[in-house]
Parts: structure tokens; sequence; C-alpha cells
């Protein structure tokens, strides 16, 4: 065993690594295959599907489950009971199984609020902002800021969280950035 915490009502299946400082809540499961790695948080009621991998340093809040199929680099943050997919057309009769899911990525430092839905098949950029309760069915953009259902881009995030002033300047941390070719990237 690593240099981890388990909740004594969690479960960790056989076969699953979990890195140094992780931290995993009250009446979660850590299905086989899974890959967390360090100083992460799980929050309660937490799912981790098979053969899922996890960052480092990544929050996730309570009631979100993790499906095959999904991965989560460094730093991404998942707000409390929001959604993931993995099947575009699933039917109780007619089970895919991991054949059929479709592969989603949320790059580093993504956000995802409360109640947010990412259905499968997608990128989200490098420290992207999904909104509380957006619903996206595309991929989002590095630094992107994106709200409603479904969701539409309305701004720009800076690294920090704050949403960008129209020169691209963060008003709390002073960043700046530049649009080059169409991509959002931090001036240096």
């Amino acid at each position: 065993m690593g240099n981890f915490f388990v909740h004594e009502s969690s479960y960790i299946d056989e076969n699953v690594k979990i890195g140094d400082g992780t931290k995993i809540w009250h009446f979660s499961h850590i299905q086989e295959g899974a890959v967390i790695g360090k100083n992460c948080s799980l929050g309660q009621n937490v799912n981790v599907s098979n053969n899922v991998k996890i960052g480092n340093g990544v929050k996730i809040q309570n009631n979100v489950s993790i499906y095959e199929g999904v991965e989560l680099e460094d730093y991404v943050f998942c707000g409390p009971s929001m959604v993931f997919t993995n099947d575009l057309t699933p039917r109780a009769k007619y089970p895919k199984g991991s054949v059929g899911y479709k592969k989603t990525i949320l790059k580093q430092g993504a956000t995802i609020g409360a109640n947010a839905t990412i259905v499968c098949g997608h990128s989200i950029g490098r420290w992207a902002m999904i909104a509380a309760g957006a619903v996206v069915t595309k991929d989002v953009p590095d630094y992107a800021l994106v709200a409603g259902v479904p969701a539409k881009q309305i701004g720009w995030a800076c690294e920090c969280g704050m949403k960008l002033q129209d020169n691209y300047v963060c008003p709390s941390c002073g960043r700046e950035y530049k649009i080059e070719d169409g991509i959002m990237k931090e001036k240096r």
C-alpha cells in the first residue's frame, strides 16, 4: 500500500494504482484497472470505473461517476454531481460494452461546474471552464468559458479561473493572453 487515505466505507478493487497523498472519502468505489495520480481528492460517493486514468492533483467532488473511456489529466476539477457519459446510443436491451464507449479527455486544469454534463466523445481543453449546469456536446478549446444547454462559448478563462477581459488580461492575477492562429495562448 502507498501513502494515501481511503475511508473505511469505500471499496478499492484489485489491480488499482493510487498515488501518494491522494484521499478517497466516504462510500466511494475504485474499480479494477483504475489509475489515480498523486495528491488527488475524491469526495463522497465517487465511482471510478474500470481502466480510468486520473492525473495528479485532480479534485472530484461528491456524487461523480467517471466511466470507462474518460481520462482526466493533471489538476482537473469535477464539480458536485457533474455527469460524464460514455455511450451515445445506450439501450438496456442491447449493451455494447467497452467496444462501444466513446473516449472523452479533460486536459490539464479543466474545470467542470456542478451538475454539468459532458457528452462522450469530446475533448475539454487546457484550463477550460465549464459553467454549472452546462451540457457539453462538442469539443471545448483551451481556456474557453462555456455555459448553457447546449454549451456555447461566452468568453475566455484565465489559468487562475477568472474571466478574461476584452484585452485578454486577467483582472485578478495579471496573466496576459493572445489568440494566435485561432488558439488562445498565454503570452510569454
